[in-house]
């Protein structure tokens, strides 16, 4: 049986029928709380400008930053922003000196290294907003798609986007094998939820925040992409599709998924979606 969803976000706002990227159907006076739930390891050289460019984005946001574990001095460019914060409004990054709003940022420290799943649990508890946005710290996903990324719940169309990055937004062309592993995974997934996926693994997805405080996700590292596609699709939540940019680096910039976050997405897969 499908869920009924109440609209309580965006009621006001233009019908599902003109899904358009824009400012003018969303904005800071949307009348939503929009959560930008960031995990973070190691990613000292890109957090500052991550957090610059979620801040740009005019939308009233909380950003709750899960640390997880690092070790390369990230850890510690977080404690200085927030406790340089100590109650302003504004404060300026402690390395590159660019002032950016400090007051909506809330920072979570994992004593040691678990994997992304398991960061996005806690920021996922710890969120208050209406919709919940997943960002990743190394600059592959562009900010200023949140407006794309989430109109369709805004409007009431969705309960969960899914931003695609094989849908024709602008991408930096990179590792075609590493795409052809996730066109497989992502065709076996289809198979498994009879869903219509083009991209089970992107790092951009957008959820009405009671749909992901509801399910009861596990997995630790990059499983978490096959799972939660699983248990959304088991619960009949409404899902969208929406093309994003993708600026992926090589493993030679810091890249973290490995062959083996491939193997064991194929068994999260067969355990999500074939074990009850």
């Amino acid at each position: 049986m499908k869920r009924k969803t109440k609209r309580t976000i965006g009621d006001s706002i233009a019908p599902a029928a003109h899904l358009s990227p824009s400012y003018r159907a969303i904005g800071t006076s949307g009348g939503f709380l929009l959560s930008v739930v960031i995990p973070v390891f190691n990613e000292r050289g890109t957090i500052e400008e991550i957090l610059h460019r979620v801040q740009a984005v005019e939308l009233d946001k909380e950003i709750i930053i899960v640390d997880d574990g690092s070790t390369d001095g990230t850890r510690d460019i977080l404690v200085a922003l927030v406790g340089i914060a100590g109650g302003q409004r504004r404060a300026r990054l402690p390395t590159r000196g660019k002032a950016i709003r400090v007051d909506n940022i809330r920072l979570f420290c994992q004593p040691t290294n678990h994997g992304k799943g398991a960061a996005l649990r806690r920021g996922f508890r710890e969120a208050s907003g209406d919709i919940i946005v997943v960002q990743d710290a190394d600059l592959e996903y562009d900010p200023t798609d949140y407006i794309r990324l989430i109109q369709p719940i805004v409007v009431g169309a969705a309960d969960v986007v899914y931003g695609s990055r094989f849908l024709g937004g602008p991408h930096r062309v990179l590792l075609f094998w590493h795409s052809v592993g996730n066109r497989m995974l992502t065709l076996i997934s289809n198979m498994l939820t009879n869903l219509n996926l083009t991209d089970v693994w992107t790092g951009y997805k957008a959820f009405r925040r009671e749909v992901i405080q509801s399910l009861d996700l596990q997995e630790e590292r990059f499983g978490f992409e096959p799972e939660v596609t699983a248990k959304i699709a088991r619960g009949q939540w409404r899902i969208y599709e929406v093309p994003i940019s993708y600026w992926g680096r090589t493993y030679g910039e810091g890249k973290k998924i490995t062959w083996k976050d491939g193997v064991r997405g194929l068994w999260c897969l067969l355990k999500y979606n074939c074990a009850r």
